[in-house]
């Protein structure tokens, strides 16, 4: 899986962009909740905070920001990249994550001659190849567009320069020719907004937003084939 492509100029393939955490895998695996408390504790030890008011002001700048990193690296000068290797290349991954065989078949079952497979993440390109290879499906991708630590100013979602990064990087045809599938409704919201085929993703015993962040709303991945039958292969049907 590459991390970019120039993609040649005969490709005309529409892009089907695919967040990771906690949309290739479940947020039952509670890595959102092990992500948190590191944060939690960068927030303590760098800004000599308490624990109190760290879950605050990490919480204000998610909100404001899309990610925690961002109001870090804005108003107190932290290097993403020593944030990177505290929060997000700590996580016990290898302990919690393992192949996903039912992911791996709905994925292999994209058609690829119809659409290119291409992750879209805030994460640091670490975490994005660690977790895809950890259920089995990296090669299943053709390139990942990530939040690069180090460059700053910090690009990410839901601004529309990510969304923008993402066609770039994956070549997309047309804006109107991009799908992307998330959990977060902020991301799924702006996605929306800017013309892409957007399915938010909310998992059984997550609460159905009241303003739903876009047109399509799944519970599981494996109804992106009854949304889009026209991009997989039937079930019995071998790449």
């Amino acid at each position: 899986m590459a991390t970019s492509l120039n993609v040649p100029g005969n490709d005309s393939r529409p892009i089907f962009f695919f967040d990771i955490d906690n949309c290739l895998y479940s947020k039952a695996c509670n890595i959102h909740d092990e992500m948190q408390t590191l944060i939690n504790k960068f927030f303590v030890k760098h800004l000599a905070l308490n624990p109190n008011d760290a879950h605050m002001l990490h919480q204000k700048y998610y909100k404001e920001y899309g990610l925690a990193i961002e109001g870090l690296t804005r108003h107190h000068k932290i290097d993403p990249l020593e944030f990177n290797y505290e929060v997000d290349d700590a996580l016990p991954l290898d302990s919690i994550l393992k192949s996903d065989p039912a992911l791996r078949k709905l994925l292999k079952s994209l058609d690829t001659t119809k659409v290119k497979p291409w992750l879209l993440t805030n994460a640091y390109v670490n975490h994005a190849k660690r977790v895809v290879k950890l259920l089995g499906v990296d090669d299943l991708f053709e390139g990942v567009t990530y939040c690069d630590y180090s460059q700053l100013p910090l690009v990410c979602k839901p601004s529309q320069e990510m969304y923008a990064k993402a066609e770039m990087e994956a070549g997309a045809p047309s804006t109107e020719s991009c799908y992307f599938v998330d959990d977060s409704h902020l991301n799924c919201k702006h996605a929306q907004a800017r013309g892409w085929t957007t399915v938010h993703l909310v998992e059984p015993g997550i609460p159905i937003p009241r303003v739903p962040a876009s047109r399509y709303l799944i519970s599981s991945l494996e109804e992106l084939r009854v949304h889009f039958p026209d991009l997989f292969r039937p079930e019995n049907d071998a790449p």
